[in-house]
């Protein structure tokens, strides 16, 4: 079985299986960009194709809420139906790499807090938490924050610079929480050199958010924008 030939009938399947989904942060588009991500990485990290491209368009075939009480159990639910999905609909997929997928899918979730152990897996990771950053994972994280009925930031003090951290309530905090430690926690060469500069965009946008809460339209807060680089 050929990866070309895997991808172009899994995105025909997740059109129809994924049609009536609400979820527009875990949609196809989502998944192509993670396999785009992920096809990237692996021309410079090696892996198999196939593991990688099943990996990619079904690692969120589960996704449960945010603030769905069971979240962290949502990955080991989407590989057990990735791992379905490839023996019913893709019955020439290896069954030989079923493990694989399992492992990568079940590993990729930030909030499941599991190790990679393969490269397919180190690949997966990295290329859906690129898809946290830059210009699309500001719009991502500012629709699940609307969908969970997040406020924006704190008043007083955006940024927290004198609170703790809340991003259940402020959209802003998850800035901190989870977005700009992604770099750090990329696991290949690749990953952490995009992921680094697109956390940039972010620490850009925040900086220019600063100025416009403060009244100035024009420019951006340096204060803000070295505050997030040294942290």
């Amino acid at each position: 079985m050929k990866a070309n030939m895997l991808e172009e009938r899994l995105r025909e399947f997740l059109k129809h299986r994924l049609a009536h989904s609400n979820d527009n942060a875990h949609d196809i588009g989502h998944l192509i960009r993670v396999a785009n991500n992920a096809k990237r990485i692996m021309e410079k990290e090696g892996g198999e194709p196939l593991i990688i491209i099943a990996s990619s368009y079904l690692h969120d075939i589960v996704s449960l809420p945010k603030d769905h009480p069971e979240k962290k159990q949502s990955s080991k639910l989407a590989a057990q139906e990735a791992v379905k999905i490839l023996s019913i609909e893709f019955p020439e997929f290896p069954k030989e790499l079923y493990d694989a997928v399992e492992h990568a899918i079940i590993t990729h979730s930030y909030s499941a807090n599991l190790p990679a152990k393969t490269i397919e897996a180190k690949i997966l990771q990295d290329a859906d938490r690129l898809d946290a950053l830059g210009a699309i994972g500001l719009a991502r994280v500012f629709y699940i924050a609307g969908m969970l009925g997040q406020g924006l930031f704190h008043h007083d003090d955006p940024f927290a610079l004198n609170r703790p951290l809340d991003d259940k309530s402020y959209t802003i905090d998850h800035f901190q929480t989870k977005l700009f430690k992604l770099p750090e926690k990329m696991n290949t060469t690749e990953g952490k050199k995009i992921a680094q500069l697109n956390a940039q965009y972010l620490v850009d946008f925040l900086s220019k958010l600063s100025s416009e809460i403060k009244g100035d339209l024009i420019n951006t807060d340096e204060f803000i924008k070295d505050f997030f680089k040294e942290n």
